[in-house]
């Protein structure tokens, strides 16, 4: 990716980047999975709730589809630089599609349930870092940044939809028909990515010592092993990674509460999910003027501001506002997402590009982890505080995050990943 500077400040348009056919594709499946996805996990929570009656084992199942990814990306997620394309992304697809069948139409136990959400969400990484990957091979400089945020914005619009489709599924067909409803939108994804994108190569390594080193690592556990820490111990890489965890950790955490803080304030049924919409709604609206409007740079340097913008809304829930102000603060956090883009081309450039699929990986895994992770943390706080303070300070720990937002890293000249060989 290029560093220079007259690069850097040109703009590109949303329609220049829907151009490529390529693209197009990429962006059409991943909205069509994330769809599934929500209606499997919604449906899932549903089902075991309606086998077992207990709400822990309902939120356990929801967080399986999580926590695991990011294990699967440091023990599996070099696979996405070693392998076709291609196979990999109609391989995750399918995994996808067998076990939504499979749970749609076998009556298993709910730890055989969990093992198999958990198994899935554990190779989910290789997948999304092999489709992130051709994202980033595909577009290059502002075009990229602007491919980013249609991702984001399609995948804001497939979750809602998702949820939308799977109440319904599950109140017209029932949860095991509804998972055959998801399965099928994974086969489908499967099968436009098998026909409609090139068998390209494995991505060329940038130098001969690098793919010797690769080579001679043997065993794919211990490259990605390797691969993974060395990501992680990079300074650079590291701080852009805390960057992207940190503030969705705290704000997943806030989501989580929504149900009770509405239920602790007797607002009227249905009210937290009004509430929990006006987030992606905000997001939407926020990358799309973000992306539109500023410049590659400008974008860059207020990639702290707009993780204060994220944060500061969440804090005026200790003042137990009402449901329309509960709204419009929900809506104003959501656009603060947007900080995101100005450091997509900063953590492009910091990995070697034989890592990109890798990293990739180990991003997307991360950043589905603290979905499970924050909404248990900040449950554990708003039983010793209340639902609206823990809100609160699940804002301010995210405005306090905006101070280590590393703005303007892009800038600063840097060799890439030093990653240490396999043992």
């Amino acid at each position: 990716m290029t560093s220079d500077p007259a690069a850097r400040a040109a703009r590109t348009t949303y329609g220049d980047v829907l151009a490529d056919r390529r693209f197009r594709l990429l962006l059409a499946t991943r909205a069509l999975t994330v769809t599934a996805d929500a209606l499997r996990v919604l449906t899932l929570s549903v089902l075991v709730f309606a086998a077992t009656g207990s709400p822990l084992l309902s939120a356990v199942t929801f967080g399986a589809g999580f926590l695991p990814q990011l294990v699967g990306s440091l023990v599996l997620g070099s696979l996405a630089d070693r392998v076709r394309p291609r196979g990999l992304v109609v391989a995750g697809h399918v995994l996808q599609c067998g076990a939504a069948a499979v749970l749609g139409t076998v009556r298993l136990p709910v730890a055989a349930v969990l093992v198999l959400v958990a198994a899935v969400a554990a190779l989910a990484p290789v997948s999304t870092g092999a489709v992130n990957r051709l994202v980033a091979d595909t577009l290059a400089g502002d075009a990229y940044v602007l491919g980013r945020s249609l991702l984001n914005v399609s995948a804001s619009v497939a979750q809602l939809l998702g949820l939308a489709v799977g109440g319904a599924a599950v109140a017209f067909l029932g949860p095991g028909d509804a998972l055959l409803v998801s399965s099928a939108a994974y086969l489908a994804a499967a099968v436009a990515v098998r026909v409609g994108l090139p068998d390209l190569p494995v991505p060329q390594e940038r130098s001969t010592a690098e793919a010797a080193r690769r080579r001679g690592s043997g065993s794919v556990l211990r490259d990605s092993w390797s691969g993974g820490i060395g990501l992680l111990a990079d300074r650079r890489v590291r701080a852009l990674l805390l960057a992207q965890w940190l503030p969705p950790l705290f704000v997943a955490g806030a989501e989580g509460l929504m149900v009770p803080f509405t239920g602790d304030h007797r607002m009227p049924d249905g009210t937290a999910g009004v509430l929990l919409a006006c987030l992606p709604v905000g997001m939407l609206a926020g990358d799309l003027a973000v992306g539109r409007l500023l410049r590659p740079a400008l974008r860059e340097r207020l990639a702290g501001p707009l993780v204060v913008v994220l944060g500061l809304p969440l804090t005026g829930f200790a003042l137990d506002p009402p449901r329309g102000v509960c709204a419009a603060l929900l809506l104003v956090t959501g656009v603060g997402f947007a900080y995101a883009l100005g450091l997509q081309r900063p953590f492009l450039e910091a990995v070697p590009e034989a890592r990109r699929g890798q990293a990739f990986g180990l991003l997307t895994a991360g950043l589905m982890s603290v979905q499970g992770i924050g909404p248990v943390v900040l449950g554990t706080v708003a039983a010793l505080t209340g639902t609206g303070a823990a809100i609160a300070l699940a804002g301010l720990a995210t405005v306090c995050a905006a101070v280590g937002t590393p703005a303007g890293m892009a800038r600063r000249p840097h060799r890439g990943v030093d990653v240490p060989p396999a043992e």
